[in-house]
């Protein structure tokens, strides 16, 4: 019989201890190096802009112990010296409810980021809103949006901290691991934004998809299609649908869970908080006037542009240091000569019973052939493809046509090809002709803002010049189907010599 001998234990002992001991140094030269190379990519960013950071008086703190950097100043060190005793009341003896609290950029949708000034007050009534949703201080919540952006820190961490609630916090989303997440930390509360459901929903289906503890999900964005298929899925859980601006005066909550509304109107928000949906020309990009001058509120039923008045108890603060796009989001003299609306930017619809829902951005709805072109129905129904993934409708300029025709770019679910008849078949049966994709373009991956909200101002700048694109392209003949775009095909209509 063999025999173990201590020798032998202590050689197999110091093996281990020296692959342990070489593992540790491995992840923490891995961790350094990473976080060394996270560090100077982004002070090689900031070193780009700091003359003009320096002109404003904008100090730069970088979190290290030493910076040799003119201009950026070391944190590290200045923390560690700091006192542990509680700041003197003099230093916001000159801050009150309506001084700034953060700067907040929009995402960018429909153009360049502005900074949204958020004061005290905002900040103090936008934590109010998981009260509202049902969120209770034994809830667990999983935040893992973006903390620079209203949701994820307003609404989610400030929100939080307000009712005493654990807060799961995850540096990024993952479909993945989402539900993984939920159970290890016994998830309660889920915050959502844009896409994120339609992705969890795009995820293969797993027999525990049921397992999990939680109730809520609040957010913005959630499509009725996804909404629908989510709750089938995922099971009973309460849906809480919000909508609002991060520079906006106003917003609405669905508490009852009507699929796909945004919320009900009620007489007593529209006291407090006066709003109107008005006609609007998408072709010229205006409001339509009466013979007054004045904006027309439309019926229900109807698609209108969502003004918010203007007011002490809703006041409209703008964007830091930028009079002008301030000034840009603001109507004037729209029912009475004097007064001040709000321009959300959103065409919303109030349907017979007061729910109200969202439509589309005005910067997103195109004209083509004398008809409004909602890019949210219309992706809705491309997405009724059992091939199509995700989708992002948009219009592109045509050359001497008036308008934009519309286009889709659209992924397509693993291992599947795209159809260009049963496309073509599926859009004439449900879409009016003008209505129609005339361009649909193959990605991989759809681009989506930091926020998960669909960009398509850059797409319809990119157009369907399929020598400049390189992703795979099709053009909807008549009664033939999508079929490959050709630089012949876009010479034709370049050339106003194909029928559009």
């Amino acid at each position: 019989s063999s025999s173990f001998s201590p020798s032998s234990f202590f050689l197999l002992f110091f093996i281990l201890l020296f692959f342990f001991l070489f593992f540790i140094l491995f992840f923490f030269l891995f961790l350094f190096f990473f976080f060394l190379f996270f560090i100077l990519h982004l002070r090689g960013a900031v070193e780009e802009v700091l003359p003009t950071l320096k002109e404003q008086g904008i100090r730069v703190f970088l979190l290290t112990e030493h910076c040799d950097v003119d201009g950026i100043e070391s944190l590290t060190d200045k923390i560690q010296q700091a006192s542990d005793q509680p700041l003197s009341p003099q230093l916001r003896a000159n801050i009150h409810i309506k001084s700034p609290a953060l700067y907040i950029y929009t995402s960018g949708t429909t153009g360049l980021p502005k900074a949204a000034v958020i004061n005290h007050e905002r900040l103090w009534m936008a934590t109010f809103l998981q009260s509202l949703a049902g969120v209770r201080s034994d809830d667990v919540i999983y935040i893992f949006l973006p903390l620079y952006h209203s949701s994820g820190f307003l609404m989610g961490l400030c929100g939080a901290i307000n009712q005493g609630v654990t807060i799961v916090l995850r540096r990024k989303f993952s479909a993945s691991n989402f539900w993984n997440d939920c159970r290890k930390y016994n998830v309660t509360v889920i915050q959502y934004i844009g896409e994120i459901i339609r992705y969890l929903c795009n995820t293969p289906k797993r027999d525990n998809d049921r397992d999990h503890k939680v109730r809520l999900a609040l957010g913005n964005g959630m499509r009725a299609d996804a909404w629908a298929e989510f709750l089938q899925r995922f099971g009973d859980i309460r849906v809480c649908e919000c909508y609002g601006a991060t520079e906006g005066n106003m917003g609405f909550v669905n508490h009852i869970g009507k699929i796909g509304a945004i919320g009900k109107e009620h007489f007593l928000v529209k006291m407090t908080t006066p709003y109107a949906l008005i006609r609007y020309d998408t072709e010229k990009e205006e409001p339509v006037k009466n013979s007054k001058g004045f904006c027309i509120e439309v019926p229900r039923g109807e698609t209108g542009l969502l003004v918010a008045k203007i007011g002490a108890r809703t006041p409209f603060v703008g964007y830091a240091k930028n009079k002008q796009q301030t000034q840009r989001k603001m109507l004037n003299d729209v029912f009475v000569k004097g007064d001040h609306y709000f321009n959300s930017g959103d065409l919303l619809r109030i349907d017979d019973e007061g729910f109200i829902y969202f439509q589309d951005r005005i910067g997103d709805t195109f004209r083509w052939k004398g008809e409004n072109v909602a890019t949210t129905e219309v992706a809705d129904h491309l997405l009724m493809l059992d091939w199509v993934e995700e989708a992002n409708v948009y219009g592109v300029k045509v050359p001497g046509h008036e308008g934009r025709i519309g286009m889709a770019a659209i992924k397509l679910n693993e291992n599947m090809d795209f159809d260009g008849k049963a496309a073509y078949q599926h859009v004439k049966n449900y879409l009016p002709s003008y209505a129609r994709p005339r361009f649909i373009r193959i990605q991989d991956d759809l681009v989506v803002t930091g926020t998960f909200k669909q960009m398509k101002v850059k797409l319809g700048e990119e157009g369907f010049n399929p020598s400049v694109i390189k992703d795979p392209l099709f053009y909807l003949e008549d009664n033939k189907g999508y079929v490959p775009m050709t630089p012949e095909i876009f010479s034709s209509i370049a050339e106003g010599k194909a029928k559009l």
